[in-house]
């Protein structure tokens, strides 16, 4: 056995007996040669704490406003001032008819992240969430970044828990996991150097799950960071549900280069794609779940994710902007068929979830016909809980 191929049977004893892995295992892994080896081993937890199933749910995303006075060189979203150039703002009403025009579909989530808007009242975000609720009390509302409730505290004068407290006061139900970016400082400071720090991010989301919030984690990767700061990243995070177990997903996020400053950096390969989930998923033994966000990543590399450690291909969608923007050629919306066809294909059972990952809906294999985002069929209502001990 080759000093390499040594080193890699020893990070896999590591996984089988539960022990965590290090920053030096990490890269290890990243830089190993065999990526179907590094797939296999993680698809090994992937299967241990899920089994067969991938999860997916019915949701839609409001993206409100894209103006937004940080200069993040990745994004290909953002509009610096009002009346630039594709540059928007929703009304309330607008807002509203969003959810008002699918009124006959089952949906069970909307996702809301928004550029930090200069001018804007702390009103239009509190009415956001309270227009949407008043239309669908039953819709649970994932809104608003860390990077975005920081922007709050200080343009508002608040601390983090008075604008986590109010915004749950008027329906907000958890936080989606954006803005973490990459939290090695040299890295913020030359690509998103004046929006939220990685200690501020951090600090909001456990004041978060302090508060009683489930949150989300992600993670860009593919413009200027090293492996070893990729590797960093997740052990922050790993150290963060160590001490509070708030996170229910992590979401690895690959780099787009249209129609931004760093245009002229590659996009990751696939290869590289797959690499990032598997090493994800052996690293964050404590984060239950991995979500290979279709929109992102495409549907194939998504599909070819649920081997390689990821359990999680998200929800329908319906509308998106963001990655859009920066040249992303997914679909804008995938119907809820769509997704159990594309689960079955790689092999796994389609389960429905809300945001919370109850289950709601388990496929049984039947014909696809009639599997629709707006189907009545009936929601099978019992907590899914993964038993994370098995992995720690």
């Amino acid at each position: 056995m080759t000093p390499r191929a040594d080193r890699f049977a020893t990070i896999a004893a590591k996984v089988d007996a539960g022990v965590p892995l290090d920053l030096d295992d990490g890269v290890v892994l990243y830089r190993h040669p065999d990526l179907c080896a590094l797939g296999s081993l993680a698809n090994r937890v992937r299967e241990r704490l899920h089994g067969d199933r991938t999860y997916f749910n019915v949701n839609f995303h409001i993206n409100a406003t894209n103006v937004c006075h940080a200069d993040c060189k990745f994004c290909s979203f953002a509009r610096l001032q009002p009346g630039m150039p594709q540059a928007y703002t929703m009304g309330l009403d607008e807002i509203r008819g969003k959810l008002v025009e699918r009124r006959g579909q089952r949906i069970t989530e909307i996702h809301i992240v928004n550029g930090l808007h200069p001018d804007l009242p702390w009103s239009y975000f509190l009415d956001t969430l309270r227009v949407l609720k008043a239309e669908r009390p039953d819709i649970h509302l994932k809104a608003y970044t860390a990077v975005e409730i920081h922007d709050f505290a200080r343009r508002y004068g608040k601390d983090y828990e008075q604008v986590l407290r109010e915004l749950i006061d008027a329906g907000l139900g958890s936080l989606p996991g954006g803005g973490a970016e990459i939290f090695a400082p040299r890295v913020r400071q030359k690509i998103c150097r004046d929006k939220a720090s990685a200690e501020e991010w951090l600090e909001i989301h456990r004041t978060a799950h302090r508060l009683g919030l489930r949150t989300n984690a992600t993670m860009l990767y593919g413009t200027i960071e090293t492996i070893e700061e990729r590797v960093d990243h997740m052990l922050r995070l790993r150290a963060l549900q160590a001490e509070t177990g708030g996170f229910q997903t992590f979401i690895p996020l690959a780099f787009h280069p249209d129609g931004n400053d760093l245009g002229k950096l590659p996009a990751p390969t696939g290869i590289d794609d797959l690499r990032t989930y598997a090493v994800a998923r052996l690293m964050l033994h404590n984060i239950a779940h991995i979500k290979a966000y279709w929109v992102m990543l495409g549907v194939k590399t998504a599909q070819i994710a649920q081997s390689f450690g990821a359990d999680d291909i998200d929800g329908t969608v319906q509308e998106e902007k963001i990655y859009h923007m920066a040249g992303a050629e997914t679909p804008q919306t995938l119907a809820r068929v769509d997704l159990v066809r594309l689960i079955r294909e790689a092999g796994r059972q389609a389960v429905e979830r809300d945001t919370l990952y109850n289950v709601l809906w388990e496929d049984d294999g039947a014909p696809l016909e009639g599997i629709r985002v707006d189907a009545s069929v009936p929601y099978s209502r019992h907590a899914n809980r993964v038993n994370l001990a098995q992995v720690q």
